[in-house]
């Protein structure tokens, strides 16, 4: 069942106007990140605090079917808001991959899954290491499955 609710765009206009094309065309436009070529996908989550729906892109980095949210923040010195709306709800999440969105359910992982992870999104997105090397956090990584 998808996410309802009242919906709350980013407030970063470039943030907003991507997650607004590519829903629009289902993925056909919108679907890297800027000028990179790199894939992203739309992920919908509600906002702890607010209860408003929330949607960002991130990096594409999907396994088996499976997909990890890289909480990266650039390397900043905090958590992305979004990594604190999916631990406080991992159940309120949509993800978008392409023209067909799906309800799943994400789970932070830590120890040998997170460094299998941690490889496949540097693979995925490399500006990712440079970013761990930014920060005295280790960067989170979370793995969403399509929910059955």
């Amino acid at each position: 069942m998808p996410l309802t609710g009242e919906y709350l765009p980013s407030p970063a206009d470039w943030v907003r106007e991507q997650v607004e094309a590519y829903e629009r065309t289902g993925g056909r436009e919108a679907n890297t990140l800027r000028d990179t070529g790199l894939p992203i996908i739309i992920v919908t989550t509600r906002g702890r605090r607010s209860g408003k729906i929330r949607k960002f892109a991130v990096m594409r980095v999907e396994h088996d079917g499976e997909y990890a949210l890289v909480a990266s923040k650039g390397g900043a010195p905090d958590h992305p808001l979004w990594y604190h709306n999916l631990v406080a709800d991992p159940a309120a999440l949509v993800i978008q991959d392409g023209p067909v969105p799906f309800d799943a359910d994400v789970r932070e992982v830590a120890g040998e899954e997170r460094a299998r992870w941690w490889t496949r999104a540097v693979a995925a997105y490399p500006p990712y290491a440079d970013y761990q090397q930014r920060t005295d956090r280790a960067i989170p990584v979370l793995v969403a499955r399509r929910r059955t």
